[in-house]
């Protein structure tokens, strides 16, 4: 038995590492999400354009990223090896290239292909040159064969990216609340590219349910369902429940009865939230308030209205029923409601704020051009250099996007041991100087996740954890390959 064991784990040893599950998460982000980032900024439309054309766009095709490069001081360019970048204190990155087209009056104009920065690359992931070699070739490049990988140089320092634990956006979770008005409280955060709005979900005093997103504080629930385009108030109680009639929905339908359209209903809110101008550019604010900021996880589209209006009466009745005890309020803790953002959740999170600064830039490059009465190309106002330079601060000081600090570390080299547990690592993003009872400790999901050992003493017990030996973190499952199946064993959409 001994015998097999031992083999068994050796064989392991020989495929698997510590660290593949974030050269996974690395590899995930250069492969798809940097496209993704691509498509939700696709189409660039400047505000100030030369008086004798119609319309004008600039648009981004396609990115792709080569392997990392060095460009000498006489310009010549060559492939770069780790070792190098640390002994010469410069940074292991690989240029990234896009495709960028000028269109005039819907008539394309110029296309190239220009370099927006240079990306850091992972050590040992699918873009490093170390990707794939064997022991004699690895110490032929002056590489530890038995190093794991999984960590970036920055300017000659290693730095590892810490994973952070996040309650999973875009579930409804109930719990109870012991300061504010309403005793329990319904949260969802709604995430869509760049998009990260809280929604919270109460029940006031006058038994009436209010929901809150971004800048729209308090709008009753019913309004808000009316202005998506589920009016008559028996669909409303059937999306709510086909089986039973709850009392607590009939208050708020009657609250609200005189509320006939969905024009009544968007001037209410628009009136609730404090837009001041005519009625017409009132509702139309409300619109696309409406369509951005409300659950924008389901689509920002007209058509994907109605399906926000069939989720605000689930969310209700999940609510009404856990309020009366009828369902568990759930467990924050609990890592089914936990996701973790390893290295490529975290550089895509990075790269879709620059590149929007990226954009911003050149939009104010070229309308300032505009004003002076020439029409500049596109390849002039494009800076490399502001993205790469933004990217290869916050990896150099750590400071990353919504400004959490400490995401970017220097690693620790003590010992072997010490290295694997820091590319390990997984923060919570709660402040150490909290009590935060619930979340410091161990809760029975953690075993075989998380070590139940290896936690710091003081300030940062049980927020600092470390992954356990084995384990592997799965990426995001593919919405579209689920509902295939789902749809095969008889789901049916709602219209």
């Amino acid at each position: 038995m001994y015998k097999y064991g031992k083999t068994l784990i050796q064989k392991y040893f020989e495929e698997q590492s510590f660290v593949d599950s974030d050269i996974e998460s690395f590899n995930n982000f250069i492969d798809k999400e940097l496209l993704n980032i691509i498509e939700e900024n696709k189409e660039i439309i400047p505000t100030i354009i030369p008086h004798n054309i119609d319309e004008f766009k600039i648009k981004l095709d396609k990115i792709w990223v080569e392997k990392p490069k060095m460009i000498e001081a006489d310009g010549s360019s060559r492939n770069i090896y780790p070792m190098e970048a640390r002994l010469r204190k410069i940074t292991y990155s690989a240029p990234c290239w896009i495709t960028v087209s000028a269109h005039i009056n819907g008539v394309q104009r110029e296309s190239f292909d220009t370099q927006i920065g240079n990306l850091p690359i992972m050590l040992k992931s699918k873009w490093c040159h170390l990707h794939k070699l064997g022991r004699e070739e690895l110490i032929a490049k002056g590489e530890d064969p038995d190093e794991p990988g999984g960590y970036f140089i920055i300017n000659g320092t290693e730095k590892v990216l810490i994973t952070i634990e996040d309650l999973a956006s875009n579930r409804f979770l109930m719990e109870r609340d012991t300061t504010g008005p309403s005793e329990f409280v319904g949260k969802l955060f709604s995430e869509y590219g760049s998009y990260k709005i809280p929604h919270t979900l109460e029940k006031m005093k006058d038994g009436l349910f209010y929901l809150t997103f971004t800048r729209v504080k308090r709008i009753p629930i019913i309004v808000i369902i009316k202005a998506l385009g589920l009016l008559k108030d028996e669909e409303i109680t059937k999306f709510i429940s086909s089986e039973r009639q709850f009392d607590e929905i009939i208050i708020n339908l009657l609250e609200f009865v005189s509320i006939k359209n969905e024009e009544e209903s968007l001037d209410f809110i628009a009136k609730k939230i404090g837009i001041t101008q005519s009625k017409e550019v009132r509702i139309e604010r409300t619109k696309e308030i409406l369509d951005k900021y409300l659950l924008p996880h389901l689509g920002i589209k007209t058509e994907d209205r109605i399906f926000k209006a069939y989720n605000l009466c689930k969310m209700l009745k999940k609510y009404i029923l856990a309020s009366n005890g009828e369902l568990p309020l759930d467990d924050k803790d609990h890592y089914m409601n936990k996701r973790l953002k390893m290295s490529g959740d975290l550089l895509a999170d990075l790269l879709r704020l620059n590149l929007k600064v990226l954009i911003g830039d050149l939009l104010y490059n070229f309308q300032r051009i505009v004003k002076r009465g020439k029409f500049p190309s596109i390849k002039v106002i494009i800076r490399d250099k502001l993205l790469t330079q933004r990217i290869y601060s916050s990896m150099a000081t750590g400071v990353w996007v919504g400004g959490r600090k400490g995401i970017s570390q220097r690693i620790q080299r003590l010992n072997y041991l010490e290295t694997l547990s820091h590319l390990q690592r997984v923060v919570s993003p709660l402040s150490a100087s909290q009590e935060n009872f619930e979340a410091r400790e161990l809760h029975p999901t953690h075993l075989g996740r998380l070590c139940p050992i290896e936690t710091p003493e003081g300030t940062n017990i049980g927020l600092r954890k470390n992954l356990s030996l084995l384990c592997t973190i799965s990426g995001e499952s593919n919405e579209a390959e689920i509902l295939k199946s789902l749809k095969a064993i008889g789901l049916k959409v709602i219209r």
